[in-house]
């Protein structure tokens, strides 16, 4: 009998999650090659051991395939760090005492520019220009919300941009104003164009610093793969040059963004981008369209019309930010160049049109492996629930936003009334209706930690209250439902199940390991860290906690 090669690496003596169904446990792996090459008991990879094997005793502890990200915004995620960075901080007090510090700090930059500040800290979610007038009032400012779709700016700012009580609002976004008619300081959707085209503009070297953080952040909480859905050519390019360099140790699939204000012409550069970055581990053959925009600032597209202060119907059903036809004719263009198209969609009325685009893209093309996805699904008409599994189209949650939370009870809530309420997040009933469900951050929106997501999905309570009351709970998923959610179902819609996802003979061992027994009884899931994780079996984040 020949004599097995030697492993590179052993796990032993743990509690292996495989997300295969054929083996659901195990208690320990073997690596060799960058591959899996066994999987079982301590005695069955015994034999794979040699003199020069590394050994990591597991100690009971969880071992899983490393977990994925459906849609994350890696790079800006990391330049924020490198800008004012307000995340953390949860008031407007604390807000302003970050922007002094950080414009002290920064004397020589022309703007302060940064963002993460959260429309529920502020009343009606809109943040008053004066606020940042008393606290820097000679240079301008331009700070993102937490979730992208508006800024908060002060007079300067406006003065630069020209805009005054007499700006009109542009098609796809909204100026707030104040009872006179002047601009308020915040700006919603499209209107940031109108600030954010006056700001300096990052280094390359500054936009390959921010891929270098985002990606150090993502390994050191165990995630090996994302989809990148910011999608600019900055973007694109910052992972290019890491890629080419040899430095991206991550497999990360680039989302190219729809820009909303050119047509299906486009299409021909985004798939000679596509041809031009298949570097490494890189690859952009995703499609972004952004097509709605979020229901806290009334931009999230609606069936019907949200509710007023008194729970009254209004006119305002929302924005679409693609009309129907053209939605239709970009999504079958993509499709029929082989791009794998991943939708935003807030609103049931999105929703609904990113399915019926699909639909019919599905009708016109030939047969195909497609890996088709619609992100965030806030709300979801019950009619659109089973179209789901019927197209197979996956359903991408974000599911640290399914919980009672002040953002939700205040800016949401009153404006859907209870029967749209009840349509939130539903995960649970998309997986009972068949539907593939994969999970993602949406970091810097919010939390990229997949174990704080996880706990929200089986709990549907945020980890910070958990004794609070949770918000839809029949909508809550199992422990191992969710951990599938973020590991093989994000794998595939990035186009990685083959290689990755689940721990199987094979497979290429991109692997993380708890500092717990994640599935014992009575564990939390978000009170769990990582302790190692490991693209092709080597290490790309190690805690020295792992060998205690």
């Amino acid at each position: 009998m020949t004599a097995l090669r030697p492993a590179d690496l052993v796990l032993r003596g743990g509690a292996v999650h495989t997300v295969d169904p054929a083996r659901p446990r195990a208690q320990a792996v073997a690596v060799r090659g960058g591959r899996i090459v066994a999987v079982g008991t301590d005695a069955d990879v015994g034999e794979h051991m040699g003199p020069r094997t590394r050994v990591v005793e597991l100690r009971g502890r969880t071992l899983l395939p490393g977990f994925q990200d459906a849609h994350v915004h890696a790079v800006t995620a990391g330049l924020d760090r490198l800008r004012c960075d307000l995340r953390g901080a949860d008031d407007a007090d604390a807000y302003l005492a970050r922007i002094v510090e950080y414009a002290a700090a920064q004397p020589e930059r022309p703007w302060i520019v940064g963002g993460g500040w959260a429309m529920g800290a502020f009343p009606g979610g809109t943040p008053d220009r004066g606020l940042l007038d008393a606290v820097v009032p000679d240079r301008p400012v331009c700070l993102d919300n937490r979730d992208g779709h508006g800024v908060w700016v002060n007079s300067r700012a406006l003065e630069l941009a020209g805009i005054d009580r007499h700006t009109p609002d542009p098609v796809d976004g909204r100026i707030e104003r104040d009872a006179d008619g002047q601009p308020q300081g915040t700006l919603h959707e499209g209107a940031t164009a109108l600030v954010e085209r006056h700001v300096p503009q990052p280094t390359e070297e500054e936009w390959l610093a921010s891929a270098r953080l985002g990606q150090a952040e993502l390994h050191r909480l165990g995630i090996t793969a994302w989809q990148e859905t910011s999608g600019y050519e900055t973007d694109l390019g910052a992972y290019r040059t890491l890629a080419e360099r040899g430095e991206l140790t991550a497999r990360v699939v680039v989302a190219q963004r729809w820009q909303r204000h050119a047509g299906p012409e486009q299409l021909d550069a985004f798939a000679a981008r596509r041809d031009q970055s298949h570097v490494g581990r890189l690859r952009a053959d995703r499609l972004k369209i952004l097509l709605d925009g979020v229901l806290e600032n009334f931009t999230g597209a609606m069936l019907e019309p949200y509710l007023d202060v008194h729970g009254s119907p209004t006119t305002n059903r929302g924005l679409l930010f693609l009309e129907p036809v053209l939605l239709r004719e970009a999504v079958r263009r993509a499709d029929g160049l082989g791009f794998h198209v991943h939708v935003h969609a807030i609103g049931d009325r999105a929703v609904r049109e990113a399915l019926d685009a699909f639909e019919a893209a599905s009708a016109s093309n030939p047969a195909r492996d497609r890996r088709h996805t619609i992100a965030h699904i806030q709300v979801i008409h019950p009619g659109d629930l089973a179209r789901f599994a019927a197209l197979g189209v996956v359903a991408n949650g974000q599911p640290y936003w399914a919980v009672s939370e002040r953002q939700m009870d205040v800016l949401t809530i009153p404006f859907l009334g209870p029967e749209r309420t009840g349509w939130q997040y539903p995960f649970g009933t998309l997986l009972h209706v068949g539907a593939r469900l994969a999970f993602g951050s949406d970091w810097a929106v919010s939390t990229p930690n997949p174990l704080e997501e996880i706990e929200v999905a089986v709990r549907r309570v945020s980890p910070d209250h958990r004794a609070a009351t949770p918000f839809l709970p029949h909508e809550r998923i199992t422990l191992e439902a969710a951990v599938e959610a973020f590991t093989l179902g994000a794998a595939y819609v990035n186009g990685l199940d083959e290689e990755t996802g689940s721990i199987e003979v094979g497979k290429l061992a991109d692997l993380a390991v708890l500092d717990r027994d994640l599935f014992a009884p009575g564990t939390l899931p978000a009170d769990a860290r990582v302790l190692l994780t490991l693209v092709e079996g080597a290490p790309v984040f190690e805690d020295p906690g792992l060998e205690g």
